[in-house]
């Protein structure tokens, strides 16, 4: 079947770009949804990113406010992880995943490599996989087989995030401790 060849071909081909290679000069909202337009798979036009989707992302803190009304390279590397991560993650559970991979790593330039490395890998897992079902009379069990896939890979994430979501709570406590401790300092001073 074309479609599937061509899906696999892209699924194949087609990657966010590397961090150096995303633009480093300040885009316009018309620029930003220009280049996510390439920078992500997508094949229904009701799939890519609008202005009001950027604007919700940013007041929902998901992406960092925009410089004037330019964004930057980071602006891109968060649009380009939320665009894909967005179809299997709510905004919040998203924003958890978002922060701890930049706290992990405190480089947003590394965590957008790991994204695109974590990303690829997945891509060409599913490419290899589709080989299996090739013809129309496969149609049925491809999307059976690929809906659990998704089935199975969406509990390993909640529980991913569920973890997350605990680690954070534990972490609360400890951190009100040291502001007050670090708010009695400042005030004995």
């Amino acid at each position: 079947m074309d479609e599937l060849s061509e899906l696999r071909e892209r699924l194949r081909t087609q990657r966010p770009v590397e961090w150096d290679q995303l633009p480093d000069f300040p885009l316009y909202m018309d620029q930003v949804l220009s280049y996510m337009d390439r920078q992500i798979l997508h094949f229904e036009e009701n799939d890519a990113l609008t202005a009001a989707m950027v604007n919700n992302y940013t007041k929902s803190g998901l992406v960092p406010r925009a410089e004037g009304k330019k964004y930057n390279r980071e602006h891109l590397a968060y649009l380009t992880a939320i665009c894909v991560l967005k179809r299997v993650l709510s905004a919040k559970d998203m924003s958890l995943v978002l922060e701890e991979e930049l706290h992990s790593r405190q480089d947003i330039g590394a965590s957008y490599e790991v994204f695109r490395d974590s990303l690829g890998k997945a891509l060409n897992l599913t490419t290899d996989i589709m080989e299996a079902y090739t013809s129309e009379s496969d149609a049925a069990d491809g999307a059976v087989h690929f809906a659990l896939l998704s089935y199975a890979a969406g509990l390993a994430s909640s529980r991913y995030v569920k973890i997350l979501e605990e680690k954070r709570k534990a972490e609360e406590p400890v951190k009100h401790v040291k502001e007050k401790h670090t708010r009695l300092k400042k005030e004995t001073e």
